[in-house]
């Protein structure tokens, strides 16, 4: 069912309260998503983006309902992953002549994806296409998160469609930013910005830095993941611009895990010694085989500084540990310190290692790290703490 936004466009997407998993098993979506697809009529008709290819016969078939699908002048892709161009080839099948606006490296990705020969039109930052009252302006926007990326810019109804920029994975019937839980909403911005955007922050300055200079009036942000920003709208920019600008706020995370409890004995004894240090300072304790990676993910993007540990096993450390390392050194968190602790009983290889792949992911080293031998008793908790003390004072 679509529903009105504006009053030229409507939107015609799908919400997916079902959702899971996204990227595969790389992203948790514990509040579901949506694929946000966009309908502006006016003397000509553009769609904006489609949805995720297991609702393609759906999305058509809906679109059938809102409109005579002969009727499309245009189709405009954002971005072509394909939980946004899944539904092109059921609908080119419908409308085969029907122009494509994308960017160059978009239209590739469209070929590489679906090998079909459509009506491509390239299109660069400041093209223009004219539907009547409205225009609409294509800004470029590579890497935020693909190489084919681009923002479209409605004029007269000021509306920015965004794509992934400033979405979230958030389930919601009423759309709209200001009819939903604030808390959840703005946790959902932070933990996608965190999962899927970080790493990528140099650019996201310099396109807000960007759109800012073109001095567009903007009413409505629409992205093509989770709620429309129409209350401030502007707020979720505001709120990139301080994400992307090494943000921090004064919380330790503890992440670990553990064979037989002796590295959770020493997380909690340095848990209580940062505590004792500086009590103002949020600390956390997550254990990195039972927790969400990605809410994970996301503590650590809060954090000004982060202890992992891990018993050694194998001359190593464990499984789980080492898959959030690497996903830490794929995201490039900037001006984080950190430092590596953990249990063993004759080799005790884990700490070392810890601390060179948390240097090789761009963290800054406290210290060399803490490791005890077999089960820590009372002295070496008490030892705990006082390195707990120390790495919150440093």
């Amino acid at each position: 069912m679509s529903k009105q936004i504006s009053k030229h466009v409507s939107w015609v997407g799908k919400v997916d309260w079902e959702l899971t998993r996204f990227h595969g098993d790389e992203y948790s979506t514990h509040r579901g998503s949506s694929y946000n697809s966009y309908l502006c009529r006016d003397q000509k008709t553009a769609l904006i983006d489609t949805v995720w290819q297991p609702y393609d016969h759906e999305f058509v078939s809906r679109l059938k309902q809102e409109i005579n699908l002969s009727d499309i002048d245009y189709i405009v892709m954002n971005h072509n992953e394909i939980d946004h161009s899944g539904a092109l080839v059921e609908l080119m099948r419908e409308i085969p002549d029907t122009p494509i606006y994308c960017t160059a490296k978009g239209e590739a990705i469209i070929r590489g994806h679906y090998h079909k020969d459509w009506n491509f039109v390239n299109v660069k930052t400041g093209d223009t296409l004219s539907l009547g009252q409205t225009t609409l302006t294509f800004i470029e926007a590579p890497m935020l998160h693909w190489p084919d990326t681009m923002f479209t810019y409605l004029s007269g109804d000021n509306i920015l469609f965004s794509n992934d920029g400033f979405g979230q994975h958030f389930a919601t019937e009423s759309l709209f930013n200001d009819t939903v839980n604030q808390e959840e909403l703005m946790y959902e911005a932070m933990k996608y910005y965190t999962n899927i955007l970080n790493l990528y922050s140099p650019m996201v300055t310099r396109k807000i830095k960007e759109l800012l200079s073109l001095n567009l009036s903007v009413e409505m942000i629409c992205p093509s993941h989770g709620v429309i920003w129409r209350d401030n709208p502007m707020q979720i920019v505001e709120t990139y611009q301080r994400w992307a600008n090494a943000y921090k706020e004064d919380q330790i995370t503890i992440v670990y895990d553990t064979m037989w409890q002796s590295t959770r004995l020493m997380a909690e004894a340095i848990a209580d010694g940062i505590r004792e240090a500086t009590p103002q300072t949020k600390v956390l304790i997550l254990n990195a085989a039972k927790a969400d990676k990605n809410d994970i993910l996301t503590e650590v993007f809060r954090s000004k500084a982060v202890l992992v540990g891990s018993p050694t096993i194998n001359y190593g450390f464990s499984y789980a540990i080492s898959g959030l390392l690497e996903m830490m050194r794929g995201l490039k968190f900037k001006q984080k310190k950190a430092a590596a602790f953990g249990s063993y009983g004759w080799s005790g290889d884990a700490v070392k290692l810890i601390n060179e792949h948390l240097q090789a992911a761009g963290f800054e080293l406290v210290n060399e790290g803490i490791k005890c031998l077999w089960v820590p008793d009372t002295e070496e908790l008490n030892r705990c703490r006082e390195y707990g003390r120390q790495f919150a004072e440093l």
